[in-house]
């Protein structure tokens, strides 16, 4: 058996990665193996061989390789073609040998990807289900030349061979392989991997990577019978998600794309906790319950969700009930705002503030998007990859989303942005938002009204210091005029748009603002729809102000714009929209 000792993070060197990690504890392994062990509520008559794989000519499932864990492509007919493709990128050839340092696209996330192995236990499923003794040699050969090619702690591991993800991934492939293969190469492993899940320096707690660490323990301690590991999982599970997902079901990592992800992950680990016999904690019944209505609120009303943070615009939820409220105010930092659910055409919007960048999150604060009348018309750069390029550090930038910038000071990352306050009306809402993030405040109060679409938007700097806006617009929309203070936009359809900015409190119309599309040094007006992509997209950029009232009006090409006072009145074919504009507040 395994014994396990007290980790030191002084002797490690390092918090969040295993690479070039010190071995810490010491192995003790009986017979040179690791005892398995069937797994609670499963039949025992599982045999066991001194053979390397079972001779049966058909297996039954488990519960280790069956279910929602493993991916659905590549395939298992194309792994054995010699063929895998991740990541949307072209499919290659491994070819009978495979070399598990190769790199074909220089890409951080598929060699991650290609060093997890999940494309191997889709072999084994599949055989379990077909009784196909190609598919389990296959995955035998694949696991074992890994694991004989990647040494714990050796030079000639792979870039990503042991990092804390690749390893939290991996871990439950070679449980499902143990259901069928007795060897001691794949139970030597089994505790290499047990032993760098359980380090307390390695476990990233309160994000989606603790969650797959905590999985994949507590798949290796229920099939080798080591209590102190399933138990190890099953707290560290129920401490983490407390953190990841607060008590109003906002997933804290910033992109809520990855609420679809923690939510099936949690799933799969409940149902790891019930396979080993335990009672699931009520805390993660809880939480996990409670992440379907932020999921659902963070999904425009198209049924794509916002693409905030890392998050692609390409993201369709499905199978999540909805809630009442069509507004929501997350303390995560984030307003979720429709006229209606279930309808593509009703009015939809996004506000970001809270706490300051980390994880998935991007320097978007005080940003907005706007959906309207069927169609996406205020977006942001969005996703495109987590790869080290110029390109992706600018789609995490401010400039990158709709945003005031301070001209001529340093920007502050990191910065926690605060609500002020939210009014929340059935048919107008409004927010006021501040924060220091380039050492002075600014502040942006936002006005949405509904049936009547329209947002307004009031960017505030102290006296003294300049602010310019950034409008990026679906890659859909292309301008048609620009002048007087108003930017005229159309698609392919003749359907119009107008963004209207006017100085305030004068409440005259601002001139000089300008269209860029497409620019490459430095970067501004691209749009990334999918993963490692990015089209042309036209983003408005005002003239620097100490108080500009930007009005977007969905559906007009020629609105009117009168103020009396503090009162701006929009006229449009559609009818007509006022409010007040004063003292740093819409209303």
């Amino acid at each position: 058996m395994i014994r396990l000792h007290p980790w030191s993070r002084k002797e490690t060197g390092v918090r969040r990665r295993t690479r070039a990690l010190g071995i810490l504890t010491t192995l003790l392994l009986a017979g040179g193996a690791v005892s398995l062990a069937a797994p609670a509520g499963a039949g025992t008559s599982d045999t066991r061989t001194t053979a390397a794989v079972s001779t049966a000519s058909a297996a039954r499932t488990t519960a280790e390789c069956q279910g929602d864990w493993l991916p659905a492509t590549p395939t298992s007919a194309e792994v054995m073609s010699g063929q895998v493709r991740f990541l949307d990128l072209p499919p290659v050839k491994i070819g009978k040998t495979v070399d598990w340092n190769w790199s074909p696209y220089k890409n951080r996330s598929w060699d991650m990807v290609f060093s997890s192995l999940r494309w191997v236990g889709r072999l084994v499923a599949d055989y379990e289900t077909s009784g196909e003794q190609g598919l389990l040699t296959r995955a035998t050969e694949l696991t074992k030349s890994w694991v004989e090619s990647n040494p714990r702690g050796g030079s000639r591991a792979s870039r990503y061979a042991w990092d804390e993800h690749p390893i939290a991934l991996r871990a439950p492939v070679l449980v499902c392989l143990s259901r069928h293969v007795s060897a001691s190469w794949l139970t030597g492993s089994l505790a290499d991997h047990a032993v760098m899940l359980a380090n307390p320096a390695l476990y990233e707690k309160g994000h989606n990577h603790g969650l797959d660490q905590d999985i994949a323990l507590l798949r290796i301690g229920c099939r080798t019978g080591h209590k102190e590991w399933a138990d190890l999982a099953v707290r560290r599970m129920t401490g983490s998600v407390k953190l990841d997902i607060d008590a109003q079901g906002a997933l804290q990592e910033q992109a809520p794309r990855y609420g679809i992800y923690v939510h099936e992950r949690l799933k799969v680990g409940m149902d790891a906790i019930k396979d080993c016999g335990r009672k699931v904690p009520a805390e993660i019944e809880k939480r996990w319950d409670s992440l379907t209505g932020y999921i659902t609120h963070a999904t425009e009303p198209s049924g794509y969700m916002a693409p905030i943070g890392d998050g692609g615009a390409d993201v369709k939820p499905s199978g999540y009930e909805h809630p009442e409220k069509t507004v929501r105010v997350f303390d995560a930092g984030y307003v979720f705002g429709r006229t209606a659910w279930d309808k593509p055409e009703s009015a939809y919007y996004t506000i970001r503030f809270g706490p300051g960048l980390k994880f998935h999150g991007h320097e978007d604060h005080l940003g907005v998007t706007y959906y309207a009348q069927g169609r996406d018309v205020l977006v942001e750069a969005g996703f495109h990859s987590y790869e080290r390029t110029a390109y992706r550090y600018w789609t995490m930038s401010p400039e990158a989303h709709n945003v005031p910038v301070v001209v001529g000071r340093p920007f502050r990352g990191r910065t926690a942005t605060s609500l002020v306050r939210a009014s929340v009306g059935g048919d107008r809402q409004s927010y006021k938002l501040a924060d220091k993030a380039y050492g002075v405040t600014r502040t942006r109060t936002v006005l949405v009204n509904h049936g009547d679409d329209l947002m307004a938007v009031l960017d505030t700097v102290p006296a003294g210091a300049r602010a310019r806006s950034y409008w990026h617009l679906d890659p859909a929309l292309t301008p048609v005029s620009t002048s007087g203070g108003r930017v005229v936009v159309k698609d392919r359809s003749g359907w119009k748009a107008t963004v209207v900015q006017l100085a305030m409190p004068s409440c005259e119309p601002v001139s000089g603002q300008t269209v860029v599309r497409g620019r490459t040094n430095p970067y501004q007006g691209w749009i990334s729809p999918t993963y490692m992509s990015k089209v042309p997209a036209s983003v408005i950029v005002s003239p620097a102000a100490g108080s500009l009232l930007t009005i977007v009006v969905p559906g007009a090409g020629d609105p009117e714009v009168t103020c009396s006072g503090a009162r701006v009145k929009v006229t449009t074919s559609a009818g007509t929209v006022s409010f007040r504009a004063a003292s740093g507040n819409l209303s």
